[in-house]
């Protein structure tokens, strides 16, 4: 009797850890697919919109949904045809300061890769409509631990040319912080090299 008890238990503890993968895979943010914004608009374009300065504001939750950090960043985009290296200077609200740079290169059908030095392996984009999601793995500082997270980007252009930044960092599955952040480009975005070259 106590075996049908316990195979009754365990039978339901399986199937509601089995509901709450579906509702994550099926119902948030790890759900998005590039193909739902195919038809939004206005159409985001990398070497456009990523060119030249931009200036961000955003925020860092940790996994317990409060704010654990606080940044301003700014970026400096140069592209010359397919590649881009685009400069991030972030200053947290703690006074710390953080410096990456990325490379970008276009693959063909709105497709890029992405590496940087903290970055392991290449970053996988793709960009869709309105929308730029970016996949990569990334190690952190060794004074904030050092781990390897695996980490989704999405980047959505707002009518007016803003861009909003949603980022999830997981690692083993887990979403252990959530990036939400403005960008503007300056305006008039500047001309691509390549571009500038034929003007």
């Amino acid at each position: 009797m106590h075996d049908g008890w316990l195979y009754a238990v365990i039978a339901i503890l399986a199937l509601t850890l089995a509901l709450v993968i579906f509702r994550a895979r099926s119902f948030s943010f790890v759900a998005q697919r590039p193909e739902h914004y195919a038809d939004t608009g206005p159409t985001f374009d990398p070497r456009t919109l990523l060119n030249g300065v931009v200036r961000s504001e955003g925020m860092i939750y940790g996994p317990t949904g409060r704010v654990t950090s606080r940044f301003v960043m700014q970026m400096h985009g140069r592209w010359d045809g397919p590649t881009g290296i685009l400069t991030e200077d972030f200053t947290y609200a703690t006074g710390r300061t953080q410096h990456r740079e990325w490379t970008l290169v276009q693959q063909g059908d709105g497709r890029l890769s992405a590496t940087a030095p903290d970055i392991i392996g290449e970053g996988e984009g793709i960009v869709s409509g309105s929308s730029l999601r970016l996949s990569y793995r990334i190690r952190l500082p060794d004074d904030v631990g050092g781990h390897v997270l695996d980490v989704v980007d999405w980047l959505y252009l707002m009518p007016n040319g803003m861009i909003l930044n949603r980022s999830q960092m997981r690692r083993f599955g887990i979403t252990l912080a959530e990036l939400v952040a403005s960008m503007r480009p300056e305006d008039p975005p500047q001309t691509p090299l390549d571009e500038a070259h034929h003007a």
